[in-house]
């Protein structure tokens, strides 16, 4: 449980001290900034990206923005009524928007595997990937290939599909001169998996899971990849960038099993009003 607090206590602390004081990077931006301001300026026509977990918190905000900037969208994502009402939601306030859906169920590889089939015979380029769809803090479950849920689809689904592109991404930035952009998303909780780090050799045993730590050794499986990619790729001189990011403490779908937690951790507190909403620049209860 110590682990727990310290855990919600720092990101808690750092996301509200931002936010309360309005403090910047270098670049210019800091929490309270949005998507679309970091975008300003921005021209995106040409590009294609797709988003997984495109339908819904992050992601719905990341695929809108992108196609107001005049990408073409690709929204991947389990459900397709609800894929089809992010679509709509942003042609609703762009009806020039450039916006497909196509199922994707990253707890499947039998789904990736559909997916990036599906992908190429739409015979399109492909700039930006974003590895963005996830589960956390879920009771323990195995997926339908005998994979832990969290590990299954926050990082083994989203390996598999980096993989499957990754192909007609390195064609895409050699044909354009464009270069190509493959963005994993992580978290802070990186740092708070199991002891020996990920456990290759306990991923799937219902006994020793701890759904925090199983979250977080997802997630370090998330950066990993991404650092590993990163350098054999340049390697090869291929012209693709690889990145991890953490988003911070942000109220999406993702948190469903999180929040009694962290309203108990923090005495009752609601957590929910303290967080960011993916398209505000402040806590949603302001």
């Amino acid at each position: 449980m110590l682990w727990v607090l310290k855990y919600f206590f720092e990101i808690v602390r750092t996301g509200i001290f931002s936010l309360v004081t309005g403090w910047r990077g270098p670049s210019g931006f800091g929490s309270a900034s949005t998507a679309e301001e970091v975008t300003q300026g921005i021209e995106a026509s040409g590009l294609t990206v797709i988003v997984t977990g495109g339908a819904s918190g992050l992601g719905l905000e990341t695929a809108r923005v992108l196609a107001l900037r005049g990408a073409h969208v690709i929204i991947a994502a389990r459900n397709m009524e609800s894929a089809i009402d992010a679509k709509n939601s942003i042609l609703e306030q762009c009806n020039t928007a450039n916006v497909d859906v196509l199922k994707l169920d990253l707890c499947s590889i039998q789904s990736v595997r559909t997916f990036a089939t599906s992908f190429k015979d739409l015979n399109l380029p492909l700039n930006i990937l974003i590895n963005n769809a996830g589960v956390m803090f879920c009771p323990f479950q195995l997926s339908r290939d005998g994979i832990e849920v969290q590990f299954a689809t926050n990082y083994i689904g989203h390996f598999l599909l980096t993989e499957l592109l990754l192909d007609k991404m390195k064609e895409t930035a050699r044909v354009t001169g464009i270069e190509g952009r493959i963005v994993n998303l992580s978290s802070i909780a990186h740092a708070h998996t199991y002891k020996n780090g990920i456990e290759f050799d306990k991923i799937n045993y219902q006994r020793s899971y701890a759904d925090k730590r199983a979250y977080g050794q997802s997630k370090l499986a998330n950066i990993l990849h991404a650092n590993e990619l990163s350098g054999r790729l340049k390697e090869e001189g291929a012209n693709i960038t690889v990145n991890s990011v953490h988003p911070g403490l942000i109220m999406t779908d993702l948190m469903r099993h999180s929040v009694i937690l962290m309203s108990k951790v923090f005495c009752g507190i609601s957590i929910s009003q303290q967080v960011k909403h993916p398209t505000l620049q402040k806590p949603s209860n302001v």
